[in-house]
């Protein structure tokens, strides 16, 4: 990915509000407040609940695959699930998840997120859906 200010490789940050990527702290702040950074927001899609029309998200780049990597066609799978939706309608949630997405280290996020109860039914839910034979963990 490329800067979204100098155009420069790079993979270090997100921007918080519409996920661009930059290099810096000097781009972020020519970023954060420009045109382009407002307008991706706009272009991004909150997450529906229940009786909302769905839009697709847009997807910035294709996921690397590891061994722990679900396919396209069970994470599908999520969007039939009403337990999900119904958790994704609260805010504190949806919160905790974009915390996630843009911190820079992403698995301390999910560390410490991972003692609040919330995200614990979410994550459950989650593995439920995508896979049904791993209920007694």
């Amino acid at each position: 990915m490329e800067c979204i200010v100098c155009h420069e490789e790079t993979n270090k940050y997100k921007c918080p509000k519409c996920t661009s990527p930059y290099c810096s702290v000097a781009c972020y702040k020519l970023h954060k407040d420009s045109s382009d950074c407002l307008t991706k927001l706009k272009e991004t899609v909150a997450i529906p609940c229940l009786g909302q029309d769905e839009e697709e998200e847009p997807t910035l780049h294709d996921p690397f695959k590891t061994e722990d990597t679900v396919s396209i066609d069970k994470l599908k799978m999520l969007e039939n699930s009403v337990h999900l939706k119904n958790l994704l309608c609260n805010p504190h949630l949806r919160n905790l998840l974009t915390e996630i997405d843009t911190a820079p280290y992403a698995w301390k996020a999910i560390r410490a997120a991972m003692h609040e109860p919330l995200f614990l039914e979410f994550a459950d839910e989650c593995l439920r859906v995508v896979e049904p034979g791993a209920q007694e963990d």
